[in-house]
């Protein structure tokens, strides 16, 4: 970011310049703000794309605001009159009568040399210096007849487009923006013109379209695949947990860590300064299993030590003080493998830094509630078990001796 705005300081004004843009990104996933608008009336459909634009302007922090919509050079265009039809004229037949009037037609060719010279028949120079000689032209009808220009055909001179851009078969005109991410987010600017300004502009222009494309779109499309994967990443770990537990409850206790560290990666994020990113929910993704190590540790314990009698608090008293060296030092090391990284400011690693915090600021926090919260847990749950047993006991039927 800084790069760019040097460059832009630098670079200063150019004059008569239809589009600049200044980029320097290690990593990125579009365009920070890039908005997709579409209308049947293209007039309509450029005035709302300006409001747009100056939306964007009361935003601090966001710049280099543009559209993709480039006007085209003032051109002449054709049409045929009810009187061409009758002579069997059509509009290809006029345009390309008035192009090799002006432009010239291709005779023949010579070869000179090495070179390849076309020989182009047109009108003399002095009947193609303005285009109102057009209207003097006399033009050639199928069957040989020659009529006046002006019998046949008229001639408009209106701007035409330099490219027309189509999305889903639909004409666009594409809005975009860049974001200064130390002084704004992206995803607040496009939340607030989604909330906002985007619907007050469907009612002023009544049949426009939208779609949030670029980073926006790429986000929320990463967004949904991992959290998909979160999913199954947590029905196996629920899983793999049941099997040796033999339980269906007790992989629950264990897997209460996983809550608490997302709340350590948030927090880890808030202490060293970076914004939420999609390489910080991947590192969410593989804290959910590496926090449920420690409860594991833990939980597997306390059952080791029941089965030599102990009730419920006493074994997760004594696994407690058992595993409180092995489950601190395995927390402590895995942050401080995690630690060059986080320290790291070379420009390759700034795209894992916010992966590494989620990790280890994650790991970190969710030892400590892995020391209270689980015991607790294991506790609670023997109640609970206590509990519905004493039920079943009440409910069953009593046999009968007589």
């Amino acid at each position: 970011m800084k790069l760019v705005k040097l460059w832009r300081k630098k670079v200063g004004l150019i004059p008569d310049a239809e589009s600049i843009t200044f980029q320097s990104e290690l990593f990125s996933a579009g365009t920070p703000i890039e908005v997709h608008l579409s209308l049947d009336d293209h007039d309509q459909l450029v005035a709302a794309a300006d409001e747009l634009k100056t939306e964007l302007t009361g935003y601090p922090g966001v710049f280099d605001i543009s559209d993709s919509f480039m006007p085209g050079k003032e051109e002449m265009q054709l049409k045929l009159k009810l009187a061409a039809r009758s002579l069997g004229l059509t509009l290809n037949d006029l345009a390309r009568q008035v192009r090799h009037a002006f432009y010239g037609a291709e005779a023949l060719r010579l070869q000179r040399d090495q070179d390849e010279v076309k020989v182009l028949v047109r009108y003399p120079e002095s009947e193609r210096r303005s285009l109102s000689y057009v209207e003097e032209m006399r033009i050639r009808a199928p069957g040989g007849i020659e009529v006046p220009f002006s019998q046949v055909a008229e001639v408009n001179m209106e701007q035409g487009y330099a490219a027309i851009q189509r999305a889903q078969r639909r004409r666009v005109i594409k809005v975009t923006a860049d974001v200064d991410e130390t002084v704004t987010n992206a995803n607040e600017v496009r939340t607030a013109l989604e909330s906002g300004f985007l619907e007050q502009l469907k009612n002023r222009y009544p049949g426009i379209r939208y779609t949030i494309e670029g980073e926006g779109k790429e986000q929320k499309e990463s967004l949904g695949d991992v959290l998909r994967g979160f999913s199954i990443a947590l029905f196996c770990i629920y899983a793999l947990l049941a099997i040796p537990f033999r339980s269906f409850t007790q992989p629950l206790i264990v897997m209460a860590a996983i809550p608490f560290g997302i709340v350590g990666a948030l927090l880890g994020h808030l202490i060293m300064g970076f914004n939420l990113s999609l390489l910080s929910l991947f590192g969410i993704v593989g804290l959910a299993g590496v926090v449920v190590n420690d409860s594991l540790v833990l939980v597997d314990a306390a059952n080791r030590i029941r089965d030599k009698g102990l009730n419920a608090h006493d074994a997760v008293t004594k696994a407690g003080a058992l595993r409180f060296r092995a489950i601190i030092l395995t927390s402590l090391t895995t942050f401080a493998g995690l630690t060059p990284m986080l320290l790291e400011r070379s420009l390759q690693a700034q795209f894992l830094i916010p992966m590494a915090v989620s990790l280890g600021f994650g790991v970190l926090f969710a030892t400590g509630i892995t020391l209270l919260l689980v015991p607790c847990g294991y506790v609670i749950l023997e109640d609970v078990h206590n509990l519905f047993a004493n039920l079943r006991e009440k409910i069953a039927p009593r046999p009968d001796h007589s």
